[in-house]
């Protein structure tokens, strides 16, 4: 059943989210902002070394050698311009404003970072993009149910730290695998090893930025660096790349 993946997914983080919830009540603010910057602390190093795995490669005598390099400074930087003009950070802050209101939470003052910064982190990575498409080809949803268990568990710490407003990141990942899912016999020939390669690479590096933000507080614009994951696809295809 195409989609079934996804599906799964929601149902994970939307698990984990409950869990966070429940198990946040329990504990202290003091004990919550500990929990935020853990969280954030993990996500740091997942951005690490997703990405250090894309750019250091082992020679024959065992001397490492990085690669990528141009491919990362061009892709963040035209990526970053390019959401900068559409601003995309402020429409997910909306759409997050929206969701705090219909959901009266409006005493939740950590709300909409918490969906924004959750969102971010389960939604960015080649699981999501590979995920999908095997789903919609194949009718395999083996790689999303095992991000739906990573999801869960990022979820419910961030959940814990953060609030309810983290459990409603289900939605934009329903969307997003949804579509390729449903786009994956026009999306699957372009994803080449080397464009997935890339993708990785720089998901990782927005994943890194997402736990600067949970550990210092909102330093970057990390959706508005969105757009670079499309551009490092576009590198892939490019020969001076």
């Amino acid at each position: 059943m195409p989609g079934l993946g996804t599906i799964i997914n929601v149902a994970g983080i939307i698990l984990g989210g409950l869990a966070g919830l429940l198990f946040g009540k329990l504990i202290k603010p003091r004990m919550q902002d500990t929990m935020t910057c853990a969280c954030g602390v993990c996500v740091i190093f997942l951005g690490i070394a997703g990405a250090m795995e894309k750019m250091l490669t082992a020679g024959e005598s065992g001397a490492l050698s990085s690669g990528g390099t141009m491919m990362v400074i061009a892709s963040i930087v035209v990526g970053a311009l390019v959401g900068e003009l559409l601003n995309i950070e402020a429409g997910l802050e909306r759409f997050g404003g929206w969701l705090k209101k219909v959901t009266h939470s409006d005493g939740d003052g950590g709300f909409v970072d918490g969906f924004v910064n959750a969102s971010l982190t389960v939604c960015i990575g080649a699981m999501a993009v590979v995920g999908a498409i095997q789903d919609g080809i194949l009718g395999d949803h083996s790689t999303l149910a095992a991000k739906a268990v990573l999801d869960l568990i990022i979820v419910m710490i961030m959940t814990a730290g953060k609030g309810k407003g983290c459990i409603f990141s289900a939605i934009p990942v329903a969307v997003f695998q949804g579509v390729i899912t449903a786009l994956s016999f026009l999306i699957e020939p372009i994803m080449t090893e080397a464009a997935l390669a890339n993708l990785s690479l720089v998901g990782s590096i927005l994943i890194f930025c997402v736990g600067v933000n949970l550990v210092w507080g909102k330093k970057i614009k990390v959706a508005n660096f969105l757009p670079a994951i499309v551009f490092a696809v576009v590198c892939a295809y490019l020969p001076w790349f």
